[in-house]
């Protein structure tokens, strides 16, 4: 109980799985002639899968009313919105502050067109069930069905593979594209991937106090517990929290809580594969390598340096982009975004939701 599913057919009892499932698959598939059988077992597997981590467009859940004024913002809310807009122009961002307007407008539209009608019945079971099957979001980015599998913004996994950009010399999307996809509902150009590469790299540096957290906690620790306390030591960093306490206009909030993502997005390989080296390879870390795209680095921090398994992770992290609203994961991170906690925290309330056996470990 207490979780929103939107899906009305039977939850599958999980399934006893390899427990170090990613490392698994990464040394099984270190060769090059191997790539092509894991990446269809991997689309096969994740068009049914219920355990997607939610990293991209969580954050971006509450629509700004663009058109509201400005009036009354402080002087020192104007310099903090002033200290923003002056660092490295962010492509992604731009496009995303252009579209703005044209979504709220069509928001509004919807609620005016439609905004008393019913979306169904709510029986008594439905609501002492955990809400299953009440519908009761908008959500765009995918959208799963028991019979085709996921879409992404209405593609499919074979289609974009075929329409995303890939690395040089590679066959698979590079996770960067469907990053923008899922945040404008565009597909972008090879240039536009490139330029989100490169400002991952700029953001993707882990301060010492993460590593001193980390190393803090027994040898044991869960590695979702240990990313939830990573995530935590970051949250001092958090600009959607300054920029709220220093009294910036609503209609600003998107713009930190865009920051806060690209932030943590761009320091998650890093923190996932100190986690990673921590508790599977005896501690020794593996420098990043700020040449390489955001999936491939990951793979090469975890310690794989093959171009099969640098393929695998571009498939494998655009495949876990996003897995529709309702599961537990990201809808905890939803609702506590809506309180105006900033991203840091709602996310980490999401993995540990994402943590619990009927969600994401249910695939250990």
């Amino acid at each position: 109980g207490g979780t929103v599913d939107t899906a009305t057919r039977p939850r599958e009892r999980p399934r006893p799985r390899s427990r170090h499932f990613l490392s698994c698959v990464c040394e099984r598939y270190d060769a090059p002639s191997t790539v092509d059988m894991a990446s269809s077992a991997l689309m096969k597997r994740m068009s049914r899968s219920r355990a997607a981590a939610r990293m991209v467009s969580a954050p971006f859940a509450s629509s700004v009313d663009a058109s509201a004024a400005c009036v009354g913002a402080s002087a020192h809310a104007r310099a903090w919105s002033s200290s923003a807009s002056s660092n490295d122009a962010s492509a992604l961002k731009e496009v995303i502050r252009a579209r703005l307007p044209g979504v709220n407008a069509r928001l509004k539209a919807i609620k005016q067109a439609h905004g008393e009608k019913s979306l169904g019945e709510v029986t008594v079971n439905m609501a002492m069930g955990g809400m299953r099957g009440i519908t009761a979001m908008l959500y765009e980015t995918s959208l799963l069905d028991a019979e085709e599998g996921i879409r992404f913004r209405g593609y499919s996994i074979p289609e974009l593979r075929e329409a995303l950009p890939k690395a040089a010399g590679g066959d698979e999307p590079l996770p960067e594209g469907i990053m923008w996809l899922m945040l404008t509902g565009e597909i972008p150009s090879a240039e536009q991937v490139k330029m989100l590469s490169e400002e991952l790299v700029r953001r993707a540096d882990v301060p010492q106090c993460v590593h001193d957290v980390l190393e803090a906690l027994p040898k044991n620790t869960h590695p979702m517990t240990q990313l939830s306390c990573a995530l935590l030591a970051l949250q001092p960093e958090s600009k959607f929290a300054k920029a709220y306490q220093a009294g910036v206009h609503k209609t600003t909030y998107w713009e930190y809580a865009f920051e806060d993502s690209m932030d943590i997005i761009a320091k998650l390989p890093a923190v996932c594969s100190i986690i990673y080296r921590r508790t599977f390879k005896g501690g020794e870390l593996v420098a990043a390598d700020k040449t390489l795209d955001w999936a491939g680095n990951f793979a090469h921090m975890m310690g794989h340096d093959s171009e099969a398994v640098k393929e695998l992770m571009r498939l494998y992290m655009t495949i876990h982009v996003d897995h529709e609203g309702g599961n537990v994961s990201a809808h905890t991170t939803h609702l506590v975004g809506s309180a105006l906690s900033d991203p840091y925290l709602s996310l980490v309330a999401g993995l540990n939701g994402l943590a619990g056996p009927l969600h994401g470990v249910a695939n250990q």
